[in-house]
């Protein structure tokens, strides 16, 4: 009796398109499950840095005001704000007034070199003599942070906004030399007041605040008279001399005008020696 033979792995083709949709399955969930993992990182890392951001801003407006006032009690160490808010807007904000001065004076405009240029250099200061001092500050086992060096050299800027605010809308040297000692001293005093009430030893605390008061007064020269040399000289480097904004050349005028019906060669003619006319002047 003939019997008939069943197909070699029948039950796994009868069950090839469950177990495909099966995988299908896991597949997707495994790819949700990394997106949410991923979701969870990137807000478990914004909510590391909220409390650096978390501020009132009372507290931002009684800060700056502060930042202007040296302390007199430097028996014992003084308390340095312990967020980046108000020092982050403050070099935004001296972004915007290096940008405003480029803007009013003759230096040619291309593109994004300006602002480029402007955070490099306000972002460079910032972090880097923050790091320089906070180095020189563990030499000397001073008791400061590296949250509270820049939180404290942030505030320091304030000076610096209100005496270029002023200085490049009024061009006068004179007012600039007063502001200068006032505004930029007063906010250098108060660093080295907080300084000297964290560093122990006078000649640590000499070269420590000596070295932090010579850099940030430097710093504001630098940015009333040196800056704009420096980026045009920059510019000049990168771009080749400065050239004219605009050169208008003669175009010829087709022959076809309905609405005049001279040759189009006089015209041609006429255009081109008006350009010329215009040119010379």
């Amino acid at each position: 009796m003939a019997t008939t033979a069943a197909p070699a792995g029948g039950a796994r083709n009868g069950a090839g398109p469950e177990w495909g949709g099966f995988e299908e399955n896991i597949q997707m969930w495994q790819a949700g499950k990394r997106q949410a993992s991923r979701a969870f990182s990137l807000y478990a890392n914004i909510d590391i840095l909220r409390p650096y951001f978390d501020v009132e801003p009372a507290q931002v407006r009684s800060r700056l005001l502060e930042s202007m006032i040296p302390i007199k009690m430097v028996n014992f160490p003084q308390k340095i704000a312990g967020e980046l808010y108000g020092p982050l807007m403050l070099v935004f904000t001296l972004v915007a007034i290096l940008l405003h001065g480029m803007k009013t004076s003759d230096t040619i405009i291309r593109e994004g070199t300006l602002m480029g240029t402007a955070i490099g250099t306000c972002f460079g200061y910032w972090l880097g003599v923050s790091s320089f001092i906070y180095f020189l500050a563990y030499l000397c086992n001073a008791q400061i942070t590296m949250l509270q060096m820049l939180a404290l050299l942030g505030y320091g800027l304030f000076g610096h906004c209100i005496v270029l605010f002023i200085t490049y809308n009024i061009h006068l040297h004179a007012l600039f030399y007063l502001f200068w000692l006032l505004l930029g001293g007063l906010s250098t005093l108060r660093m080295v007041a907080v300084l000297v009430s964290r560093t122990v030893g006078p000649t640590q605390r000499l070269l420590l605040c000596g070295t932090l008061a010579a850099l940030h007064m430097l710093f504001l020269l630098y940015l009333h008279f040196a800056y704009h040399k420096v980026v045009e000289g920059i510019l000049d480097t990168l771009e080749g001399p400065n050239i004219p904004p605009m050169q208008r050349v003669p175009r010829d005028i087709p022959a076809a005008l309905p609405a005049a019906r001279l040759p189009a060669t006089v015209l041609n003619a006429t255009a081109k020696a008006v350009a010329v006319t215009l040119q010379s002047h």
